[in-house]
């Protein structure tokens, strides 16, 4: 009798995705010691959040928003916005809605893929996705339920990792994962499971023009992909998508 075929790598990463929320409960009072360690990473948030160009009394949503890095982002680029927050890991949010600078934002506790299941409405004018639509498990089914958050004509941006295109990029990004987000991930956090995700949905995850080619798919317009600098230029990006008006 021969054995079962072995799970397919993508099946498990597929998988995986589900486990994401639990993992970064566990790791959500460590989360922004380890972020703090990459050059750049809250200067990058705010270039996307700039980048979306947004109203500045606008209606704002922060999907995927975490421990609130990408917040105080927004909340930094548009003092004078109403700001909500959306994420599905309960230890994130607690982290979060302790933070003074980011007191008056409407977390709410959900998942991604349905925004509106928990309970936010929009229009906004503008969204911010942050290192989130790559853990959909389906991609496209929650960019047309994003689309409709948007106000006609409002903007969101991607800020996301994609490598695929680019075999400089991908090598880099082998690299400083293996090298360094992996171990410190295990040093500081006594967890090294959802950083190896990290590292292999990363590496998974659509090159620019495919992933451009899937937003123009789900019906948004003015699409544009903006590099950041630094060590991650290249592998960082903002993906920049209007809903028409």
């Amino acid at each position: 009798m021969q054995d079962q075929a072995a799970p397919h790598h993508d099946d498990l990463l597929h998988a995986k995705k589900k486990e994401v929320p639990s993992d970064f409960d566990r790791i959500a009072k460590r989360y922004d010691l380890l972020t703090g360690m990459n050059p750049g990473y809250a200067r990058h948030l705010r270039m996307s959040a700039k980048r979306i160009g947004a109203p500045a009394t606008g209606r704002l949503l922060d999907l995927c928003c975490g421990t609130g890095l990408s917040t105080s982002a927004l909340r930094r680029v548009y003092p004078h916005a109403a700001i909500d927050g959306l994420d599905a890991s309960a230890g994130m949010l607690e982290v979060a809605r302790r933070k003074p600078a980011l007191a008056g934002t409407g977390f709410v506790h959900g998942d991604a893929m349905d925004p509106a299941s928990s309970g936010l409405s929009g229009p906004y004018d503008g969204i911010l996705m942050a290192y989130g639509i790559r853990n959909m498990p389906d991609r496209d089914l929650a960019l047309s339920r994003i689309r409709e958050l948007l106000s006609p004509g409002g903007t969101i941006c991607f800020h996301e990792y994609s490598v695929a295109d680019s075999t400089i990029a991908r090598s880099v990004w082998r690299l400083v994962s293996s090298t360094i987000i992996i171990p410190s991930g295990r040093l500081f956090s006594k967890e090294a499971g959802i950083y190896e995700y990290l590292r292999e949905s990363v590496l998974e995850f659509d090159g620019v023009r495919a992933f451009e080619a899937r937003l123009a798919r789900a019906g948004f317009e003015g699409i544009e992909t903006l590099p950041m600098d630094g060590w991650q230029r290249g592998i960082v990006h903002s993906f920049i998508a209007r809903r028409p008006r």
